[in-house]
């Protein structure tokens, strides 16, 4: 499992390992049934936190994309593609709903909301 981490991203390590394995989950390429690596195994490939990994492996269990087993260790769970884009449409509503606050809390009004996330979608895309 080939996870690349950023110290110089912003986004908190945990997180990238999460992102990362999530979309090689949905992706297809860790399948149901997939060993993880062991959390001590990860640290240290990583060169991180056991805190660290340990965290990672228990959000993606949260979402439903893990199964933890003790003496045993993690496999990808067999959760249908479906469910794990339910899980993920849920997750990024609550973000959006999130950012909307923010934005009504700024003034910023629906139109230029929707303009500021068009924009940055297609800068994205691009």
């Amino acid at each position: 499992m080939n996870i690349l981490i950023s110290n110089t991203s912003g986004e908190p390590i945990y997180a990238q390992i999460v992102s990362q394995i999530r979309q090689m989950i949905l992706q297809g390429e860790l399948v149901s049934g997939t060993p993880l690596p062991s959390i001590r195994l990860l640290a240290k490939e990583l060169q991180i936190s056991v805190i660290t990994t340990k965290r990672a492996y228990e959000e993606l269990e949260r979402e439903g994309l893990i199964n933890s087993i003790v003496g045993k260790g993690s496999f990808v769970s067999g959760a249908d593609q479906e469910f794990i884009r339910e899980q993920r449409l849920r997750i990024m509503e609550n973000k959006m709903k999130e950012i909307i606050d923010e934005s009504k809390m700024l003034g910023i009004d629906f139109t230029e909301f929707s303009e500021m996330l068009k924009l940055l979608y297609e800068e994205e895309t691009e």
